[in-house]
């Protein structure tokens, strides 16, 4: 018996991990102005970017681009999103060639996903003006890259992002390689990470 209760926290780690990990995926999906959220895979030849970003560090708005200049800037930035070799600044030694790339938003015309947080969300606001303060759009961009010299890639240089939406002023990373797993926090003044 004493073995078994020496041996049960061990079995029930692995749940604990598990519960640890939705808790910090939930803190760090938490909607913050300035900050995105990239996580990085490179496995093999395959290299991969999930990048989650409140639609305000990209376009500058997250309400619906009603206007042709707010379309203008939502056209632009979806073309700047989909330049994903320059915007992650992968090196040429690498010879790495993007297999997928798929961007989501509601202001690219997808579907939000139902918000079940919010229960206030579906009742007038009771001064009968439109209420804005639970609106926050997204920007997802999910990105495969096939690399014939994975080894070439020693560092991740996230500038260009930066540089091309100046309204992201800080990314958390979650990078898993072959050297290891860790996250950190990439800065304009900190923007290259270590494979």
């Amino acid at each position: 018996m004493r073995r078994l209760l020496l041996a049960l926290p061990f079995a029930l780690l692995p749940m604990a991990m598990a519960h640890a990990a939705e808790v910090e995926h939930a803190s760090l999906g938490a909607h913050e102005h300035g900050v995105a959220r990239l996580d990085v895979a490179l496995d093999g030849r395959s290299l991969e970017f999930e990048l989650d970003s409140p639609s305000m560090n990209i376009v500058g708005f997250e309400h619906d681009a009603s206007t042709g200049e707010d379309k203008a800037t939502v056209a632009k930035a979806r073309e700047l999103l989909l330049k994903s070799q320059a915007l992650f600044n992968l090196p040429l030694a690498a010879k790495c060639a993007v297999t997928t790339q798929k961007l989501q938003s509601p202001l690219f015309g997808d579907t939000p996903e139902a918000d079940n947080d919010h229960d206030d969300d579906n009742h007038a606001p009771d001064n009968g003006e439109a209420s804005e303060e639970h609106h926050h759009s997204e920007i997802h961009a999910h990105y495969v890259f096939v690399c014939d010299a994975p080894s070439e890639l020693k560092r991740l240089d996230l500038s260009q992002i930066f540089k091309t939406f100046p309204g992201t002023h800080k990314i958390q990373v979650q990078l898993i390689a072959p050297n290891g797993q860790y996250g950190t926090e990439a800065t304009p003044d900190n923007a290259t990470l270590k494979f």
